[in-house]
């Protein structure tokens, strides 16, 4: 009897960029292990950036990764697949942050203040000090906590994330440090 479930995927070895390839070619099974690599990170993604609400991510991972299919035939040889679909998950978030008036408001005003240098340490209990820092992210203005998202869960760099955000390297880093106050002022009652 033989066995209907395939236990290898010969596409399972294959680079995001040679999947991209794939897929602008037709490739269902490609975009299928594409989706499946990046569904869940991304669904974490938009899960924190859009306020928890688990059926706004969903539907915005569904509708990054239409977009991505539709504009596959755009898709640059030898560019970072996941640069990409970050940049697209950032305009489908910003595309209700521009419903938020007080978001380009409040960015204006960081940008116009000064950045100082502060070095807090904080030790406590990790599960304490990550339920406050939960708490910390759940309360940051959606443009602050897209940057920390970008930065300190998905792991982009400085360069990754001015492109996906389309603003200079120097923003990003004075708004990150601007950030990281926030969030050490917030949790200054943990400084040792």
């Amino acid at each position: 009897m033989k066995n209907s479930f395939n236990w290898f995927n010969p596409l399972s070895g294959e680079s995001d960029e040679q999947l991209m390839s794939r897929i602008g070619a037709g490739s269902d099974a490609a975009f299928e292990e594409l989706y499946q690599r990046y569904a869940r990170r991304l669904q974490g993604f938009f899960f924190r950036q859009l306020g928890g609400d688990e059926e706004a991510a969903a539907d915005a991972t569904h509708d990054a990764f239409v977009r991505l299919y539709e504009a596959r035939d755009r898709y640059v040889e030898g560019r970072r697949v996941d640069t990409w679909l970050f940049t697209i998950a950032y305009n489908l978030c910003r595309n209700r942050y521009r419903t938020n008036a007080y978001a380009a408001d409040y960015l204006a005003m960081l940008d116009a203040e000064p950045v100082s240098t502060e070095d807090i340490e904080i030790e406590m209990d990790r599960e304490t000090l990550r339920q406050a820092l939960a708490n910390v992210l759940d309360n940051l203005p959606p443009p602050l906590r897209l940057l920390f998202s970008l930065r300190y869960e998905e792991e982009l760099t400085v360069p990754q994330i001015a492109f996906v955000l389309d603003i200079p390297q120097g923003t990003v880093k004075s708004r990150l440090h601007k950030t990281m106050q926030i969030i050490r002022q917030e949790l200054s009652q943990f400084k040792v």
